[in-house]
């Protein structure tokens, strides 16, 4: 069993639309995973990595209502399970197959919970899943900025696409335990934080803070603040569907809660609403703090990375920046699990929110696109190296329920499982009670 600290990074897989659904970007095509994932999957243990943030993209997978194509899935995945490498499978990662046009449409919790619930059939060994990545982003920037998938701009679509990006994750969730009943789900959420430029600034700044716990105050089942309530309400959600979510409040213990923290995470709020990068104020420690404040849950740091700048240094600072951040939330008691560079390549676009296709490449990765390691790559080989034997030993005492592939049926998973089984029915029964 894996008791670890787990050390991660991931493939970049976003897949939204631009130009009103006429243009995919599929950065797992631009940083040319589709040609070199068995290289990609050499570096990741070339770094001494046993954790991988990776998924099929969804658009090429899920072809049609109960119709897939796994060819890809079948092949990548035989190939992380041959070489003990552990996914955290994330499922959705900015956007939908060309057929089900976008997040407004109420038909995709429903439709991506069946998606989610074929493909854990079809792999029962993965244990660890995103089933939607950043639900709180991808819906910022869908349906309130207007840059992706939907390209809408207001509260109603907003929240449209956040009760039905949540509402997906909680559906996905329970099909999967379906399946998998230890499985464990790590939320990657963006971390974010608003401060008030001036005192004028301090309502909106006061809105956009409780704003920002939407997705996870869903998914979790925690009861929104009145504000956010009435917010919510007055946008379209209706107290059935707010009900749907307090009910499944269970759901929370099969879950790690992912924080994603980069410099564009705190902003500065002018009076009029109007936000600017505001840098890293608080930083990953202080942010996560109220995070963990809130909603209790182990936590893991799923994202962060930085721009290699001229001095060739900036992203390997920021990487030891993040890691002190990681161990002063350990020291302070708050049970962190795991951290993570995003992503292992460069990426492409990402300058523009992916909101242009200019093909320009930004080096935050471990590796760049000819599959050279960056000075940040070895940094992370080697922080790895140091701690991945004293943080554990620590801890003695407490261990992470994760299982490599090779231990799907030996007998203390198996024993596991079985009290997994039987906890999830008899909340799932909870859950049908308190729908009558």
């Amino acid at each position: 069993m894996f008791t670890t600290f787990m050390f991660a990074t991931g493939i970049e897989n976003s897949i939204p639309t631009i130009n009103n659904g006429r243009t995919r970007i599929d950065e797992m095509e631009k940083c040319g995973h589709y040609k070199y994932w068995q290289t990609d999957f050499d570096l990741v243990k070339e770094l001494g990595l046993q954790v991988l943030r990776y998924g099929p993209p969804l658009y090429t997978t899920f072809i049609g209502p109960g119709r897939y194509d796994w060819s890809f899935a079948d092949t990548t995945f035989r190939e992380l399970e041959k070489r003990e490498i552990i996914p955290i499978v994330d499922l959705c990662h900015f956007g939908v197959p060309d057929w089900i046009e976008n997040f407004q449409n109420p038909d995709f919790p429903e439709l991506f919970a069946s998606y989610a619930e074929a493909f854990a059939a079809r792999y029962p060994w993965v244990q660890l899943y995103t089933p939607i990545n950043e639900m709180f982003v991808c819906a910022l920037f869908s349906a309130a900025y207007g840059w992706w998938n939907e390209q809408l701009k207001s509260d109603r679509a907003f929240v449209t696409a956040l009760k039905h990006m949540v509402k997906a994750n909680v559906l996905a969730m329970e099909r999967i335990l379906r399946i998998r009943p230890d499985a464990i789900f790590i939320q990657s959420e963006s971390s974010e934080y608003f401060h008030a430029e001036n005192p004028a600034a301090i309502k909106p700044a006061e809105i956009m803070n409780a704003k920002r716990f939407l997705s996870l105050d869903l998914n979790y089942g925690r009861r929104i603040d009145s504000e956010m309530y009435e917010y919510v309400m007055d946008n379209g959600m209706t107290r059935e569907e707010y009900h749907f979510f307090l009910d499944r409040s269970s759901l929370r213990h099969h879950c790690i809660m992912g924080n994603d923290y980069y410099l564009s995470n705190e902003h500065r709020v002018k009076a009029n609403g109007i936000t600017t990068a505001a840098g890293d104020v608080f930083g990953y420690d202080e942010i996560t703090r109220q995070y963990y404040d809130r909603f209790r849950l182990p936590v893991m740091h799923t994202e962060t990375n930085l721009m290699e700048g001229p001095k060739g240094d900036e992203a390997a600072n920021w990487l030891w920046k993040q890691w002190a951040n990681v161990l002063r939330v350990r020291n302070n008691g708050v049970p962190i699990v795991g951290f993570t560079w995003y992503s292992l390549t460069d990426q492409v676009d990402w300058n523009s929110a992916l909101r242009q296709e200019d093909n320009c490449i930004c080096p935050v990765g471990l590796y760049d696109l000819d599959r050279q390691i960056r000075p940040v790559g070895r940094g992370y080989k080697q922080l790895i190296e140091d701690w991945c034997d004293v943080l554990p030993a620590q801890s003695v005492c407490l261990t992470l329920p994760i299982v490599y592939p090779y231990e799907y049926n030996e007998a203390p998973v198996l024993r596991h499982r079985e009290r997994a089984r039987r906890l999830f029915s008899n909340r799932q029964d909870d859950v049908q009670q308190a729908s009558r």
